[in-house]
C-alpha cells in the first residue's frame, strides 16, 4: 500500500487559503526556492501526483512550460503521472500529454491509486484533501508555513477531523523565512 502525502502551503496561523479561496498570501513571501533540496528529495519518493480540478487548472497553466534549469522541481512535476479528481472536466491536458481524470468519489479513486503507487502527493485541492482526511487515507502531512498571518480562511483539515496525533518526521528552515514540516499521521 502506497503512502499518501498531502502537502500544503499555509499561513503561520494555519490557513491554506483565504476566506474567498484566494491564495494572495503566497505572494507576500517567495516560497519558491529553486535549490530546495528538501522538496527535491521528497519528489524522489513520489511516483504520482493527484490534484483537484481547481489546483489542476493553476498547475497546468504554469508547470508544463516551466524551465527545469530555473526550477528543478519542474522536471519531476512534468514527468510524473498526474491524476485529476473531477466530475466536471472533460479532459485534463498537460503540455503535450494528458492527466488521467478520476470520476466519482475522489476518496475511493485515491484509495485505488494507493494500491498502484508507492508515493502519492496531493497539492492544494482542499475539497479533495478534506475527503481524504475524512476517509483516513492520509499518511503524511507536509506543511510549508509562510511567515504571514491572514486571520481567517480555509483550514488545512476539515473541522470534522477532530483530533489527530502527528509525529514530526522532518523540519527545515528556508532563507525566505518559511518553514517546512513533515508529519506522519498516527
Amino acid at each position: 500500500m502506497g503512502i499518501l502525502t498531502v502537502e500544503q502551503i499555509v499561513s503561520a496561523d494555519g490557513y491554506a487559503a483565504e476566506p474567498d479561496g484566494g491564495l494572495g498570501f503566497f505572494e507576500e513571501v517567495d516560497v519558491a526556492d529553486p535549490s530546495d533540496p528538501d522538496q527535491l528529495a521528497f519528489l524522489e519518493r513520489v511516483d504520482a501526483i493527484v490534484l483537484g480540478a481547481n489546483t489542476y487548472r493553476m498547475f497546468a497553466g504554469y508547470w508544463p512550460t516551466a524551465d527545469p534549469a530555473v526550477e528543478p522541481v519542474a522536471e519531476p512535476i512534468n514527468r510524473l503521472p498526474k491524476y485529476v479528481v473531477s466530475n466536471t472536466l472533460d479532459s485534463a491536458p498537460w503540455g503535450d500529454t494528458e492527466a488521467e481524470l478520476l470520476r466519482g468519489d475522489g476518496a475511493a479513486s485515491v484509495a485505488s491509486l494507493k494500491e498502484r503507487h508507492q508515493g502519492i502527493v496531493v497539492w492544494g485541492s482542499l475539497t479533495l484533501t478534506y475527503s481524504l482526511f475524512a476517509a483516513g487515507l492520509v499518511d503524511e502531512l507536509r506543511l510549508r508555513i509562510v511567515p504571514v498571518l491572514i486571520g481567517a480562511g480555509w483550514s488545512v483539515t476539515p473541522a470534522s477531523l477532530g483530533h489527530a496525533r502527528l509525529s514530526l518526521e522532518n523540519a527545515v528552515t528556508h532563507p525566505s523565512g518559511h518553514v517546512g514540516l513533515t508529519y506522519r499521521l498516527r
